[in-house]
């Protein structure tokens, strides 16, 4: 029985022990909750632990550190604050690197006069590609602007610099990652549009192919490639989808997406085959690049209330020859009616004036949106963001059509799409079967109003906002729709998902 003593004395010092430690960590949880509640006190305790006893605190409970709000002393915004990994799962993006022979845009130097030459692609670059900011408007109204658009946001942005707006946006993504095998997609930062632009329209077709084909056989060479064959991989091409399918019997454009890579990868294209499901098209950049919700709400309210004087109006020009015999007859009812505006863009400089383009529109009920070369106008975009009812003359100019993931959900109660676009058919206006004037003319103002609400409200997701700060608010652009479905496209491919 005696040998059973030191035993028993173990257990005793065991049990002794553990009650000091509860005791000691109850002592120092009620302290630290103390000071939390009342951090005026000047009380202290001090609970010295031994160090051979391993202890993680779970501070939940206590209340959250404030955090800064708005600008510092410098006037600068806060860095955003560094993602979870948690926030970041299924969302992290590798950015290939790709070589400098490769970047079009590498011998543009900041503050060189290649950055002030309109022609010269080194201008794309002007702030983080939305341009030039425009000059205040002269209040005399010389520069066409009625003074609907305000003196800040506003940018006279080339309507082909969506790949350097977009890079310039994944630079700053927060859930970028230099582990390709951890990322659900890959961005590969090349710019097609911007390097066929250079000799678009070049007699030899090697010379138009030349580049875009040799990068293709870089980047399938490259590992990151192996694991999809190219299929988690993403780009911008800013320009339209066919100007990228041609052969060489084709005066202009080149074959970069008729190659086996690119029919591999999601590219984002200005317009898309209206009925290949596998095409996408996202909108062309406006002028317009907040910083800030207050912005777009600012800007949305001027839209409402501005005047509206003319029925419709329509920004463009004839073509040469008859080429665009739909055009013709459109300016040809704009001009006979006086409730028609017409901005003629014979004159090149007239409708490079993103305050007289967007100012006629903002006095108009409703946009001409004809078709030019192509099914899809930049115009269409300069209209939403004016808030001008667009109407189009063929269903594959629609945004419906083209714009699949941009286009406005159903959000009434009985699942109704709200109708915010006019579609003439082309051809019974070509044959005289209707008039644009009377068509229009049928909408009641409070139809008329209805419509034009659901276009301000789509302004948001069909702007591009500043690419070179942090945002102000909780706003999904043009980018951010894009994105959402590029990652969820990515993710359905690594699920295992066919599609196509």
């Amino acid at each position: 029985m005696e040998a059973q003593y030191p035993k028993f004395l173990l257990y005793g010092l065991l049990i002794l022990g553990s009650w000091l430690i509860s005791c000691l960590l109850h002592f120092q949880f009620l302290h630290i909750y103390l000071l939390s509640a009342n951090p005026n006190s000047g009380a202290t305790l001090d609970v010295v632990l031994p160090l051979s006893v391993p202890i993680a605190l779970n501070a939940s409970f206590l209340p959250p550190a404030p955090s800064p709000v708005g600008a510092d002393q410098d006037g600068a915004l806060p860095p955003a604050p560094a993602p979870s990994s948690a926030s970041c799962e299924g969302r992290y993006v590798h950015m290939l690197d790709v070589p400098s022979r490769f970047d079009v845009l590498s011998a543009c130097v900041e503050g060189s006069p290649a950055f002030q030459d309109e022609g010269s692609m080194c201008s794309l670059m002007v702030n983080a590609g939305m341009g030039p900011e425009l000059p205040p408007a002269t209040g005399n109204g010389t520069d066409g602007d009625t003074g609907v658009i305000p003196n800040t946001g506003w940018y006279n942005t080339n309507q082909y610099a969506l790949e350097v707006i977009v890079h310039n946006r994944m630079r700053l993504y927060e859930c970028l990652t230099d582990d390709p095998a951890a990322a659900t997609a890959v961005y590969v930062p090349y710019c097609p549009g911007l390097e066929l632009q250079q000799h678009l329209c070049n007699r030899n077709f090697t010379v138009r192919n030349g580049l875009s084909s040799e990068f293709l056989q870089w980047l399938s060479s490259r590992p990151q490639w192996a694991a999809f064959g190219g299929r988690d991989h993403f780009m911008v091409a800013a320009k339209t989808n066919w100007m990228f399918r041609q052969s060489a019997a084709v005066k202009c454009g080149n074959d970069f997406l008729d190659h086996p890579e690119s029919a591999n990868m999601t590219v984002l294209t200005y317009e898309s085959n209206a009925w290949e499901p596998l095409d996408f098209a996202v909108p062309y950049p406006s002028y317009f690049h907040p910083t800030s919700v207050g912005e777009v709400v600012a800007w949305q309210e001027r839209a409402r209330a501005a005047e509206r004087p003319w029925l419709f109006t329509f920004a463009g020009a004839p073509r040469a020859n008859g080429m665009l015999v739909i055009r013709d007859r459109i300016i040809d009812s704009c001009t006979s009616s006086s409730r028609c505006r017409i901005v003629d863009c014979s004159h090149d400089k007239t409708c490079k004036s993103p305050r007289r383009v967007v100012s006629a529109f903002a006095a108009s009920r409703f946009c001409l949106q004809p078709n030019g070369d192509s099914y899809m106008r930049r115009s269409s975009i300069d209209s939403v963001m004016a808030g001008c009812i667009p109407v189009f003359f063929h269903e594959a100019s629609t945004f419906k059509k083209q714009y699949r993931w941009h286009h406005p959900d159903p959000d009434s109660s009985d699942g109704e799409e709200r109708r915010y676009w006019v579609l003439i058919d082309q051809d019974e206006l070509l044959e005289g079967k209707m008039d644009i004037e009377e068509v229009l003319a049928r909408y009641t103002d409070e139809e008329v109003a209805a419509m034009r609400e659901e276009v301000i409200k789509m302004i948001p997701r069909f702007l591009y906002e500043d690419p070179r700060v942090r945002f102000e608010g909780d706003m999904r652009d043009a980018f951010d729709v894009s994105f959402d479905e590029v990652i969820g496209r990515m993710r359905r491919i690594k699920n295992g998902q066919d599609l196509g």
